[in-house]
C-alpha cells in the first residue's frame, strides 16, 4: 500500500497572513491556524490549544492573503512536509509545516466582513469558487449598478 500524506484541518487564524516573495517571483502566503483539543480533566473540560504553521504558494496565495486576517475561521487541506536544519551551535532542529493544497474562508471572527466564501488551492485546481462552469449571461436591465455593468454574474457561490 502506498503511503498517505493528507490533513484537513479547521482552525482560527493566529495572526495576520504574510506575503513574500522568492527571487523568481513566486508569492508564499504564510499564515498559523489554532485549533483547541478538548479534553475533560477531572469534572471540567479543558481546551488545549495546537498551532499549526501553514505555506499556501503561488498566485492562490496572493489572492486570498488579503482575507485571512487574526480571529477568522479558516479549512486547510494540504499536506505535512518536515522541515529541517542545523543551528549554528550544530544541533539538529525539525519542524513540520503544512503546505496548503485548498484554503477556504469559512466565516465569523476577526475584523471586517464581505470576504469570498472560498478559495482554491494550487495544483490544476479552477479560481472558480463553485467548481463548476461559470455563468454566461448577466444581470438583466443593464445599466450603472454599480457591478461593472452586464457581466456580473446572478449566480453567487455565497
Amino acid at each position: 500500500m502506498a503511503d498517505i500524506n493528507h490533513v484537513v484541518l479547521v482552525g482560527r487564524l493566529v495572526r495576520d497572513a504574510q506575503l513574500k516573495y522568492t527571487n523568481s517571483g513566486l508569492a508564499i502566503c504564510e499564515f498559523s491556524v489554532a485549533i483547541n483539543n478538548r479534553r475533560k480533566q477531572g469534572d471540567d473540560w479543558v481546551d488545549e490549544p495546537n498551532f499549526f504553521d501553514v505555506t499556501l504558494f503561488g498566485r492562490q496565495g496572493e489572492a486570498i492573503q488579503r482575507y485571512l486576517t487574526q480571529g477568522k475561521q479558516v479549512g486547510v487541506d494540504g499536506q505535512l512536509r518536515q522541515d529541517r536544519w542545523q543551528t549554528p551551535e550544530g544541533q539538529n532542529r525539525s519542524k513540520v509545516v503544512v503546505i496548503a493544497n485548498n484554503v477556504m474562508l469559512l466565516g465569523g471572527g476577526g475584523s471586517g466582513g464581505g470576504a469570498p466564501a472560498g478559495s482554491s488551492g494550487g495544483g490544476a485546481r479552477s479560481g472558480n469558487f463553485g467548481g463548476g462552469q461559470e455563468q454566461s449571461g448577466g444581470r438583466s436591465g443593464g445599466g450603472d449598478d454599480g457591478f461593472g455593468g452586464d457581466d456580473f454574474p446572478d449566480n453567487i457561490p455565497f
